[in-house]
């Protein structure tokens, strides 16, 4: 009898519960993940080159995490594929149904010799995560400003402090956790800025306040950070952000403003403080090229579009389940259990498994959760108040608003692709991951036409179509795939550090 294989794309809290439970289940696991060492942005373990231990303060759940990475990468049937990005899903024959050929590139991003390589699992487990969406605004593009995922990454990845006073501003509970590690790393944070007002916290967050029950956890997490920011009197003011930074050749000051409930500024409230680095997120942007290319279908929530997935996780494609951030930002808990139980079933596991029952249940209170989040802290309406003609909207081309108007003022660019010809905006190196959803949104107000997303009509062009998902070289492009390894018996390749360490 063959072993059934299973792909995990994403190596964070979803995808190592995945590539445990289709282990569990009998299954062989290919594990893939762009960084070179498993835990995602949750986990975020420092580089092996560093021969440290891990200081656990702040990282909740990380001895879990530690004990289950120990077993999956040790595992006789796992696969681990660090530093290898998927750079296409390839669809099968329509008359063919299955599941999506994994097309990858193994070795650094930076590196001269990366392997090509094809996959054809049996099943294919995305679990690609999510970044940091930011919102512009006059001086964004500023050496300095940096989204708060990023500053936390080299605070936690690297030990690099981005500054050494640093205001953390824009919205949602994630700004927490950014804000302890930067103090964790050296780092003076002068404010903490959360863009919506005490009464959209309030109603987002004590609508049936009975649910918060389920997650006792949070509250936990919360107590300590906030013991950390007392402790090192940082301010924590609600209803004001940032909204201009200015520098010459890089920020040196920020301005900071009140806002309303639909985030306009109130008129006088303005304030200058000298800084050395700003760090903002506005909620998060789900990963969404590979879904988009293996074919799933979206759905649309108050927090954005998300993978649409059915009580087993699984997508409108056969055989291609999802989990974590791109299903809905919920947290680690909620992605491990969605993880989990899309392991299993990826893996041939028994769907009405009594263990699957708590892993249903810690999924649904995090949907729950994912819709509190998105209600207790919505992106306002009335942010473009923030934009001037010169302020740069796709910081990859340097295209700036007043481009963006102009091509909206003209009845011949309308159309999302020619208004990303005409005005270069996601035409850079980011392929538009950051400003794509922004400029989509612009064009739509200043056009007066809803912009269409592939919730609606999947044929839309939109930022998550991208038929090559990542970077490739042309030469690398050109080259014959290597043979794939999934039909030898895979060995485990686990580095002698995460053996040891």
């Amino acid at each position: 009898m063959t072993t059934r294989h299973v792909a995990v794309v994403g190596a964070g809290p979803a995808g190592l519960a995945a590539a445990e439970a289709a282990l569990g289940a009998g299954a062989r696991v290919t594990l893939i993940d762009s960084a070179d060492r498993p835990g995602g942005q949750y986990h975020r373990m420092l580089p092996e080159a560093y021969d440290a231990a891990h200081p656990e303060r702040l990282q909740h759940g990380w001895r879990s995490f530690d004990r289950r990475r120990r077993r999956v990468l040790a595992h006789p049937r796992c696969v681990w594929w660090p530093e290898t990005s998927v750079w296409a899903l390839e669809r099968p024959d329509p008359h063919e149904p299955g599941v999506p050929r994994v097309h990858v590139l193994r070795g650094p991003a930076d590196g001269g010799r990366r392997s090509r390589l094809v996959l054809e699992p049996d099943a294919l487990v995305l679990a690609a995560g999510a970044h940091d969406r930011v919102l512009p605004f006059p001086g964004w593009e500023l050496p300095g400003v940096f989204t708060a995922g990023a500053a936390q990454a080299l605070a936690k990845g690297e030990r690099v402090v981005v500054g050494d006073r640093v205001v953390v501003a824009g919205t949602g509970p994630f700004l927490l956790p950014v804000a302890a590690s930067l103090l964790e790393a050296g780092s003076r944070v002068l404010e903490l800025l959360e863009a919506n007002t005490a009464g959209t916290l309030a109603r987002g967050w004590a609508r049936r306040p009975w649910q918060l029950a389920a997650h006792g956890g949070k509250s936990g997490e919360l107590a300590e950070y906030t013991a950390l920011l007392l402790r090192h009197r940082v301010p924590c003011r609600v209803g004001r952000t940032v909204v201009e930074a200015r520098g010459d050749g890089r920020v040196e000051e920020v301005v900071t403003a009140r806002l309303r409930a639909d985030w306009s500024v109130v008129p006088g409230t303005e304030r200058t403080m000298p800084v050395d680095a700003v760090c903002v997120s506005h909620g998060f942007s789900p990963q969404l090229e590979l879904p988009v290319a293996a074919g799933c279908a979206l759905r649309g929530t108050p927090g954005g579009e998300f993978v649409a997935v059915d009580d087993d996780q699984c997508t409108s494609c056969p055989g291609v389940y999802a989990a974590g951030e791109i299903t809905g930002v919920a947290g680690a808990p909620a992605a491990r259990a969605e993880g989990a139980l899309a392991g299993w079933l990826a893996g041939g596991g028994a769907s009405d498994a009594p263990a699957l029952r708590p892993l249903r249940r810690g999924r649904d209170q995090g949907r729950a959760f994912a819709e509190r989040l998105a209600r207790a802290h919505p992106i306002g309406a009335a942010w473009p108040g923030w934009l001037r003609p010169e302020t740069v909207v796709c910081r990859c081309e340097e295209a700036d608003y007043a481009s963006l108007c102009r091509a909206a003022g003209n009845a011949a660019s309308r159309g999302a692709r020619v208004t990303k010809l005409e005005t270069r905006a996601g035409l850079g190196p980011c392929q538009g991951r950051v400003c794509g959803p922004t400029v989509a949104e612009l064009s739509a107000r200043l056009t007066g036409r809803p912009a269409k997303s592939p919730v609606e009509d999947p044929r839309t062009a939109g930022p998550h179509h991208r038929p090559i998902a990542q970077p490739i070289r042309l030469g690398e492009l050109a080259a014959t795939p290597e043979p794939s390894p999934e039909k030898s018996t895979p060995r485990p390749r686990c580095t002698k550090t995460e053996q040891s360490s």
